[in-house]
């Protein structure tokens, strides 16, 4: 998601209230044939990050809500009968992550953990603090997380602001899950609200948000291959692999910094993305990497809001994009921002649209059927 700038703070203050919930009207909602769209709820305001618990449990982040819900289908219709608070009163805590059965929840400056959540879904512990050391700048500082293969956290420190050079932000960094044993994993990185792993190769990709105020077309949003640790990808000196910064480019060159493996368009906010490794889909869509565009802010013509699949093959290479959920859009009006994208074990995708405060499951083939 792109902030406002900071001479404009009354709008920003503006974008950090809860959103207004939009209609949810999936029938609107558009996949390719033989697909389906439901509604998993539309009782979680803020919608943001998903994170997989145990039992079936759906985990989700809130930015503006200050809350995580806990989604629970018990009766497998592909519908979640209760939406649980289990955190409540936290600053954007937009990233769950879910390991060894904990919870981990980003807060700007902090990393929260709750202990053995899925047996206390009505009875939430008090969130332990596993790291307070992050920045306190909340302008790109919610922070989506994952665990990678290798078992560390894996979190974005994102630049705060539009564009600057500051020492010790607009990176990736890792951790124990204990908060200890930060490393720096890459750099250059402007505002990452979405990284993970291609099955097999175990390599890391990540969405990354071009500056704004270069125009309608300029930069483009970044879909990124990290192929060693230290890596550096231009920001905020080169965007979009070809494009040196009015400012900060000065006597750089774009042939020093990673460039992107695909370029997304100009402000279409991508955020969460998953392969999806599922098998479910149909094999076109086997390995393909699901990629929400929140939607462009301060475009002419809006874009994004819409769910992308870019084909990537196995030596990492992007072979194609195409559409693969749309219709947020009505006219010029939003009805709902997709956010992030997990695959589900039963191999539905799940979407989180935080402007509807929702959640929808895609299915391929016949509706589900209870398992009462």
């Amino acid at each position: 998601m792109r902030r406002l700038p900071t001479f404009v703070p009354c709008l920003l203050l503006a974008a950090l209230a809860l959103p207004a919930r939009a209609a949810v009207v999936p029938e609107a909602l558009r996949v390719p044939p033989g697909f389906r769209v439901e509604v998993f709820s539309a009782d979680v305001p803020s919608a943001r990050e998903i994170a997989l618990g145990a039992r079936g449990t759906v985990f989700v982040g809130s930015m503006a809500a200050g809350k995580v819900y806990a989604l629970t289908d018990a009766d497998g219709d592909g519908r979640a009968e209760r939406v649980r608070v289990v955190a409540s009163g936290l600053q954007m805590p937009v990233g769950v992550a879910f390991r060894d059965g904990d919870l981990y929840v980003s807060a700007v400056s902090r990393i929260l953990r709750l202990r053995a959540i899925g047996d206390h879904l009505d009875d939430p512990p008090a969130p332990e603090v596993v790291t307070d050391k992050l920045p306190r700048e909340t302008h790109h500082g919610w922070r989506y997380l994952a665990f990678g293969p290798d078992g560390k956290l894996y979190v974005p420190i994102g630049a705060p602001c539009n564009v600057c050079d500051r020492a010790g932000y607009a990176k990736l960094t890792r951790m124990d899950a204990d908060g200890t044993h930060w490393q720096d994993v890459a750099y250059g990185i402007r505002n990452t609200v979405g990284f993970t792993w291609q099955p097999g190769s175990g390599t890391l990709w990540f969405t990354d948000n071009g500056r704004d105020w270069m125009g309608d077309d300029m930069p483009s949003d970044e879909l990124n291959r990290l192929d060693r640790v230290g890596e550096h990808f231009g920001f905020p000196y080169c965007h979009q692999g070809d494009t040196l910064d009015p400012e900060f480019g000065r006597g750089k060159s774009c042939k020093d910094y990673a460039p992107p493996a695909h370029r997304l368009g100009a402000h279409v906010a991508a955020l969460g993305l998953a392969f999806y490794d599922g098998t479910q889909f149909p094999a076109r869509w086997r390995g393909a990497l699901f990629i929400a565009e929140h939607g462009s802010w301060n475009r002419s013509v809006k874009s994004g809001y819409r769910v992308v699949a870019v084909h990537v093959d196995a030596r990492g290479r992007v072979r194609g994009e195409e559409t693969f959920l749309d219709g947020f859009l009505q006219g010029d009006s939003a009805r709902g921002r997709p956010v992030d994208v997990k695959v589900a074990p039963d191999g539905a995708l799940l979407v989180s649209d935080d402007l509807a405060g929702a959640v929808y499951r895609i299915t391929y083939g016949a509706a589900p059927t209870s398992r009462r």
